[in-house]
């Protein structure tokens, strides 16, 4: 048996590397197939569309936050990893009674390396995690180290009739401010749902709209640059600033090409 302790400070013991694993977050589902675990992961939810081949030949056993016990049930699994923010308490408290649940928890770039490493270690890919560490370390220190103007303000929007925006205390806001943006939201907390005056007076260079988890799409532009003439409206990628997996490898250069894009675009 191998004991360790996941990022909200629980002890688990698990079987050494693990055979059957089930992934409750799209993000780590990823990194799993990136590790090399093709034979190991035996379930996973149906927002777990990447590597798409898992997707369609893996167990889903429900979404992030409704999930079916007797599937996860009949696939035996000797560890299960989920995450605080994604998966809901009292599910992942009534697996924890018969099953190892390791839980992440990312608010921050070294959490998403520290998720890494460690899961690593659990499933005997450390050597592939640590490669992907010191990958992401040289990319995000050149996004730190490059030469800055003054950051944009930008209300980054994930969710829309509410209007729901990222605040402080989330992934996304800090990968935002690694990218040299500034939140116009950040005097707030999470996920706040906010009014169409409330962005109007923020006075945000940009609008962005995510990809996920609301499908905002080319659509939905004019509506934005007719309710917002004095902002920039762009479609982001929700993948790209939100998930903390080997997704983060595409994080460098799709903020070069964002930046350039609006420059060109803006100025």
């Amino acid at each position: 048996m191998y004991s360790t302790v996941d990022q909200m400070g629980r002890k688990l013991a698990l079987r050494h590397p693990p055979q059957r694993i089930i992934s409750l977050v799209p993000s780590q589902t990823e990194l799993l197939w990136y590790l090399g675990l093709e034979e190991t992961v035996v379930g996973i939810t149906k927002f777990c569309v990447r590597p798409p081949e898992w997707f369609r030949s893996k167990q889903r056993v429900g979404g992030t936050k409704q999930l079916h016990y007797d599937r996860i049930e009949a696939l035996c699994p000797d560890l299960i990893i989920g995450n605080k923010e994604e998966n809901q308490k009292h599910a992942i408290e009534q697996l924890a009674q018969k099953y190892p649940v390791w839980m992440s928890v990312i608010h921050t770039l070294n959490d998403a390396l520290d998720m890494m490493l460690q899961l690593g270690k659990i499933t005997q890919k450390e050597k592939q995690a640590k490669q992907l560490q010191n990958q992401l370390l040289s990319d995000f220190q050149y996004l730190e180290q490059a030469p800055k103007t003054k950051p944009a303000q930008v209300v980054y929007l994930i969710w829309k009739n509410p209007y729901i925006v990222v605040a402080k205390n989330t992934f996304i806001d800090y990968l935002l401010t690694l990218a040299g943006f500034e939140n116009c939201f950040a005097h707030m907390e999470r996920y706040p749902q906010v009014t169409k005056e409330q962005i109007r007076e923020a006075n945000p260079d940009f609008i962005f709209l995510s990809s996920e988890p609301y499908p905002f799409k080319e659509k939905h532009i004019n509506d934005f640059r007719t309710t917002y003439p004095n902002a920039g409206i762009e479609l982001v990628d929700g993948e790209v600033f939100s998930w903390y997996g080997s997704r983060l490898l595409g994080f460098k250069p799709y903020v070069m090409s964002l930046r350039h894009r609006l420059l060109n675009n803006y100025n």
